[in-house]
């Protein structure tokens, strides 16, 4: 069993992926990490040299190769894996898909943060950042509302939102 952790970025799938992975004991893969490892570069520096199209198309050949050759582990994906190409309906297919539902506000707090880290946000004002967030959430809702699974995490800590996934999956 896959199981697949999406939603936008700052949603909390890498941490959430880490406690999940702890408590079953299932390996864990992070999407953005394997592709990183895989181009002996960072997500930021592909962004910027290579583009986001060429990171897209890397993106879909690790994610199929993963759900291809893995059994039994727990997949946190990438903010926009689920909006391109036909990835939603292949990671519907080979795992159980599970999206962790953020509110505007929360996730444009902690990507005010986290700006620095995130290419795709790193040059937008803070003062326009939950606009871009809600832009973008409108764009990809039609994709995240299609996991099998939804799990809104507002004003619930990591180990509540690990139990309801338990709860849900097992």
């Amino acid at each position: 069993m896959i199981i697949s952790l999406l939603g936008y970025m700052g949603s909390g799938k890498t941490l959430i992926a880490k406690i999940l992975s702890q408590k079953t004991g299932l390996e864990l893969f992070d999407l953005d990490k394997e592709i990183s490892k895989r181009n002996n570069t960072t997500i930021p520096q592909i962004f910027e040299k290579k583009g986001e199209i060429f990171f897209r198309k890397r993106e879909r050949e690790v994610l199929e190769e993963l759900l291809a050759s893995k059994d039994n582990c727990i997949l946190s994906l990438g903010g926009g894996t689920p909006a391109y190409y036909n990835n939603m309906e292949v990671i519907n297919q080979y795992s159980i898909s599970i999206f962790l539902q953020t509110p505007i506000n929360i996730l444009a707090e902690r990507l005010i943060r986290q700006k620095q880290k995130r290419p795709i946000i790193a040059k937008i004002p803070d003062d326009e950042i939950s606009e871009f967030v809600a832009k973008h959430l409108f764009e990809r809702n039609p994709y995240y509302s299609k996991a099998r699974y939804t799990i809104n995490t507002a004003h619930k800590n990591p180990e509540d939102i690990v139990g309801e996934i338990l709860e849900k999956v097992f």
